[in-house]
């Protein structure tokens, strides 16, 4: 993907993200990427906390599209796949991720909300453990702000039950 498609597509990415928000879910989003950079084939929002939008997007994709299509195509996420996540994407087959955001810069937005207890785990670490590449570009520091603009307030206005 050239740079001016990775900005699009994340900005794209991230009014999913909103949209999530909006339904009152955690505000992730990520898009699955043709080869040829531009055409979207599918994008999902956060549904709760198991079922990210990167790891719900990639067992779409495994289910819909041969290996062999996947591995040119690009999932496009909001911020840093997780360790779940990014386990997903590789045993999907998916070939490139994409984000905007590192999980540093989402643990400095949450804190320890027992509602995304993030892992200190870059995907970068999880997929260079497997048998086949995954390319991964990001963060993408021009777009770190945007992609942070939907969790400014969100994690403070949610209730946390202390255990």
């Amino acid at each position: 993907m050239s740079p001016d498609q990775v900005e699009r597509q994340l900005r794209r990415a991230n009014q999913v993200a909103r949209r999530a928000a909006a339904m009152g879910r955690h505000p992730f989003g990520a898009l699955l990427v043709a080869p040829d950079g531009e055409t979207v084939l599918a994008e999902q929002g956060n549904i709760d906390t198991v079922n990210h939008a990167e790891s719900t997007l990639a067992r779409h994709a495994a289910g819909t599209y041969p290996g062999a299509y996947l591995r040119n195509c690009t999932l496009v996420t909001t911020f840093e796949p997780c360790a779940m996540c990014a386990g997903t994407i590789y045993w999907a087959g998916i070939g490139r991720v994409v984000y905007g955001a590192s999980e540093e810069a989402l643990l400095a937005l949450t804190g320890s909300h027992e509602e995304n207890p993030t892992l200190s785990l870059p995907c970068r670490e999880v997929f260079a453990r497997g048998q086949r590449a995954v390319e991964v570009v990001g963060p993408v520091d021009a777009l770190v702000g945007e992609m942070v603009g939907p969790h400014e307030g969100f994690w403070s206005s949610r209730q946390t039950v202390s255990g």
